[in-house]
């Protein structure tokens, strides 16, 4: 399932997506990406969240990591196309725009967690934190869009704060 998710978003990333733009883009996507990496590899022993596939492609996507960089080399490249690509030029619209991405994933998310069982929450995290890293994570691809170094700043100190918010023993650490 989380495979047909993944092909969806490309699909859409292919008739709606700005590809005339993704030079433009290409850094954000690097940015998301990295982002991605950089929880991997300090959560390596000290999961918040966990993706199993549970329903189709079980032998292909056998574990969180396989499924993971399946998301980050396809999910979130579609994303930023679509995401930034249609990106409107009013604040109300922007604002509703952001609250859309943060809805999409936020509902997909639930849906994966109580009903197909796609993902599993970890050591204190839950639909609440994912909402705010949601709505905190498509903010900061916006700016990172505009600033980059504002957004690495501003996502060095997000970090702290989920850090300070969800300790990870030191043990734990890779």
């Amino acid at each position: 399932m989380l495979f047909i998710y993944v092909l969806l978003f490309l699909l859409a990333a292919i008739k709606w997506g700005d590809w005339q733009r993704w030079r433009d883009y290409y850094p954000t996507i690097l940015f998301f990406i990295v982002g991605d990496l950089l929880k991997n590899f300090l959560l390596y022993n000290h999961w918040l969240w966990t993706y199993k596939e549970t329903i189709v492609f079980e032998n292909l996507l056998r574990n969180h990591t396989i499924i993971n960089v399946m998301i980050m080399f396809i999910g979130y490249p579609s994303t930023i196309l679509l995401y930034l690509g249609r990106f409107p030029k009013t604040r109300l619209k922007q604002g509703l725009w952001v609250s859309f991405w943060v809805f999409l994933y936020s509902i997909l998310e639930y849906i994966n967690l109580h009903y197909l069982h796609l993902i599993r929450h970890h050591n204190g995290w839950n639909m609440m934190w994912s909402i705010l890293f949601n709505i905190v994570m498509f903010s900061m691809l916006k700016i990172h869009y505009k600033n980059p170094l504002i957004a690495w700043c501003l996502s060095f100190i997000w970090i702290l704060y989920l850090l300070w918010m969800f300790p990870i023993p030191l043990d734990k650490m890779k």
